[in-house]
């Protein structure tokens, strides 16, 4: 019988780190899962659960950069999980025109994320510092990139075109979107509960979180995303503007208001829903404040109707639409948000069933809908594992 096979997934962003401990066989089995949040922050903290759900580690602690949480992170999983994992895979939330599957860890690897670590500044340079601290604490252990943006690479190149002088697109400037992780999360888990035709046909993913995007699927294939260059395109998010025009960034340098350094600051974390509010970046608090709250009224407003307006425009690109499927934060809990995105679709056959959409459960369209309209869970973290296990496996064989 083959040995069962210890597969850590690491998510770094720009001020946390999450990670799942995998048991893989023939199927997989959560072993622990946690995160360290608000990095640099006096209030860090580093909470652990085993895979049961019972609490294994709650900790409060300053962590003053990804280096010295890092370091905490790994410490604590070679101790107390399973010893050393076999493989280690890592979100990479940009592959750039390189790299459009996942890879194996190389020092040529290396050197191309650090070339295009400007692409995703939020990101990439925190994802690499965690590739080299797992590999000084565990040398010798298989490392593996698996990159947000490669779910997106069958899209036509037209989608991808950004309207710019040649000697700029040749920088590697073009529209790829994210959240591909979590996206393939949703395909396989819909094929796996209902078979290869759930997947056909013309379909909108709605990654509705702290980042928000959506993707148009035919036939299991992206063809268009909301999101473009970076992260923060598309759709309004917590603390990102999602869209803006490019007047307002010139208008900002010109006029000296802000200097390069805070206009970046102010685009990812103190706009959107933040920014709009004035108050908090939650959609929970934002709805339970909306009634006496004129401008958290406003953000969920922007929110839902930003939402509304692209789903018109990815069904439009599909030529109509045969399922919606919700997912992240907001977009799984939320019924209330759902329902007002929904509010005025109903000439694409998308119906609500309020007592199902209330309920959250899985399916909450009606039943005589021409859409069928679901509730989902993602796992980024499991994505990862899988994609590690292919190139694990991969290797093995080659030896």
């Amino acid at each position: 019988m083959e040995r069962k096979k210890s597969i850590l997934a690491v998510n770094t962003g720009s001020s946390s780190i999450k990670f799942a401990l995998y048991e893989t066989g023939t199927d997989e089995v959560l072993a622990l899962s946690g995160s360290l949040t608000r990095i640099g922050s006096a209030e860090a903290r580093f909470t652990v659960q085993a895979g049961h759900g019972g609490t294994l580690l709650d900790e409060c602690a300053a962590f003053r950069d990804h280096d010295a949480a890092c370091e905490r992170v790994f410490s604590w999983i070679l101790s107390n999980g399973t010893g050393r994992p076999d493989a280690i895979g890592h979100r990479m939330v940009h592959g750039g025109q390189r790299h459009g599957a996942p890879e194996a860890v190389t020092p040529a690897l290396m050197a191309s994320m650090e070339e295009i670590s400007a692409y995703a500044p939020e990101h990439l340079p925190q994802a690499l510092k965690a590739v080299s601290h797992a590999g000084s604490l565990m040398p010798g252990v298989l490392q593996v990139a698996c990159f947000d943006t490669a779910f997106h690479r069958s899209m036509p190149p037209v989608a991808r075109l950004y309207p710019l002088p040649e000697t700029v697109r040749k920088e590697g400037v073009e529209r790829y979107g994210f959240h591909g992780l979590s996206y393939e999360y949703l395909q396989s888990e819909l094929e796996r509960q209902e078979g290869p035709a759930a997947v056909r046909g013309r379909m909108i993913l709605a990654h509705l979180g702290h980042g928000a995007s959506m993707a148009a699927l035919q036939d299991g294939r992206s063809v268009e995303t909301t999101m473009g260059f970076s992260p923060a395109g598309g759709l309004v998010m917590s603390t990102r503007t999602g869209d803006l025009d490019p007047g307002v960034i010139l208008f900002l340098l010109q006029q000296d208001r802000l200097s390069s350094g805070e206009i970046k600051e102010m685009v990812n974390r103190h706009s959107g829903l933040l920014g709009v509010s004035g108050t908090s970046d939650d959609m929970r608090d934002l709805l339970a404040a909306e009634a006496s709250d004129c401008r958290a009224r406003q953000a969920v407003e922007l929110f839902c109707y930003q939402a509304r307006k692209s789903m018109g425009a990815l069904a439009a690109v599909l030529g109509g639409l045969d399922m919606l499927v919700f997912t992240g934060g907001i977009g799984e809990h939320s019924a209330v948000v759902r329902s007002r995105i929904c509010s005025g679709l109903e000439f694409l056959g998308i119906e609500l069933d309020d007592a199902k959409n209330g309920a959250n459960q899985p399916v909450i369209s009606k039943e005589a809908g021409r859409v069928s309209v679901r509730v989902m869970k993602t796992n980024e973290e499991l994505t990862i594992v899988r994609q590690t296990r292919r190139i694990l496996d991969r290797m093995n064989v080659k030896r």
